[in-house]
């Protein structure tokens, strides 16, 4: 028995060592359905092989989401934003502002005259005359200076306008103190006329538009001081303090014609300033 085994094992080991007689390859796939269903039509299986070389595309949405799926499978998804490039601040602690004096906010120069935004009016059409001496090639109609109002317009010229811009800022208001000065009484400004009003005289530095008369002052708190009723310490140092913005100062006591106003000029003398 035991022989007859090793003989058949040795037989079958011989036969699976024999080398075949055509190499094996796959079966075309149209064979194969062939040999599947055999009573399939030419045809049929015709087709059923070009669907399977060119096989139908699938849709670009689904292509894409795939891809999305896989990306995100193999990569994190990751935003890039555009960097924004943060502004300097300028600051006092700057270094671009050391040793630099940082300018004030301008104010508006809408309703101002004389480039000067303190002092308040309209600009006027050059005033002419007849009469020789009088007249303003640029007048302008002053209202305020410095916050302080006039009870009626000044018909002046600019270096005049400005002249009593630095009176009222810096000899007016000090002289006053705590009482705040808020309106004046205008007694006149310009006017053709001559020197007091006396015929014959020269032309009075009102006729140029050079000249303003103030009769009073009115307060914050409704009170109102008169040269007339109520020329004090307070208004004479007023008075006192007109003596260099102005070339002409008179008031009370002068010459007798300005014993009810202070008169103020910009006249210039060669031996300086007529205060009285």
């Amino acid at each position: 028995m035991r022989c007859w085994l090793l003989g058949f094992m040795v037989a079958a080991s011989a036969a699976c060592a024999e080398p075949p007689k055509s190499s094996i390859r796959p079966v075309t796939r149209p064979a194969l359905v062939a040999a599947i269903l055999p009573s399939a039509a030419p045809e049929a299986i015709a087709r059923g092989s070009a669907a399977l070389a060119h096989p139908r595309k699938r849709p670009e949405g689904l292509i894409a989401k795939a891809d999305r799926a896989v990306a995100a499978s193999i990569m994190p998804e990751v935003i890039v934003r555009p960097r924004l490039r943060p502004m300097e601040r300028m600051t006092l602690a700057s270094p671009a502002l050391k040793g630099k004096k940082t300018a004030a906010p301008k104010q508006s120069l809408r309703g101002s005259v004389c480039g000067d935004p303190a002092i308040r009016g309209e600009d006027l059409a050059p005033i002419g005359s007849p009469t020789r001496g009088c007249g303003i090639a640029e007048p302008v109609k002053v209202s305020s200076i410095a916050a302080v109002s006039f009870d009626q317009p000044a018909t002046l010229d600019c270096p005049t306008a400005k002249a009593l811009k630095t009176w009222i800022t810096k000899g007016l208001k000090p002289a006053f103190g705590r009482r705040k000065v808020v309106a004046l009484q205008i007694f006149g400004s310009y006017s053709c006329r001559s020197r007091n009003n006396v015929r014959g005289a020269k032309i009075s530095e009102h006729g140029r538009g050079k000249a303003i008369d103030i009769a009073g002052f009115i307060f914050a708190d409704g009170k109102t001081w008169t040269v007339r009723q109520d020329y004090n310490k307070s208004i004479r140092k007023a008075q006192k303090a007109a003596c260099g913005p102005f070339g002409t100062t008179l008031g009370p006591g002068s010459d007798g014609y300005h014993e009810d106003h202070l008169h103020f000029d910009t006249a210039s003398y060669r031996n300086g300033g007529y205060c009285h």
